[in-house]
């Protein structure tokens, strides 16, 4: 066997990922085989690790798979596009965390709200806030639809 190449439980131990989730990468047509063995085995590159870390980094930074394979495009074809059209990519990721916070701030704000109301003594449940609120709230909900 050709040392260049490694089996893609080798490429999970030095990745530090799963064989499962490096098969869903390739699902995803974010990684591939260069080869298969006579044996039918996935067989990678050295290459592969770094590509592997590449799309860790970048799941990391919040990027959805669908980004990284768009992201990975620009990397091999570097000579085919700019500077500009990867940063397209954090200026977008970054109103996206934005828009995201502040979503989380108004849940968190809620969520404060309702913990502060609960007594959270050894009462029993029947008569909890939490619950309470949260009964009406989907009561609510259920109007609107």
């Amino acid at each position: 066997m050709d040392t260049d190449v490694i089996k893609i439980g080798t490429l999970a131990k030095l990745s530090g990922l799963t064989v499962e989730t490096l098969r869903f990468y390739e699902q995803k047509d974010l990684l591939r085989p260069a080869t298969r063995s006579a044996a039918g085995y996935r067989l990678y590159k050295q290459d592969d690790v770094e590509l592997v870390q590449f799309i860790l980094r970048a799941k990391n930074l919040g990027f959805t798979l669908h980004e990284i394979k768009d992201l990975l495009s620009i990397n091999l074809n570097k000579d085919d596009h700019t500077c500009s059209d990867v940063k397209s990519f954090t200026e977008e990721k970054i109103e996206q965390v934005q828009e995201r916070i502040v979503e989380l701030q108004i849940i968190l704000t809620a969520l404060r709200r309702l913990h502060d109301a609960c007594c959270g003594g050894d009462e029993k449940a029947t008569h909890c806030s939490i619950l309470s609120a949260l009964e009406s709230q989907a009561l609510d909900q259920t109007d609107k639809r």
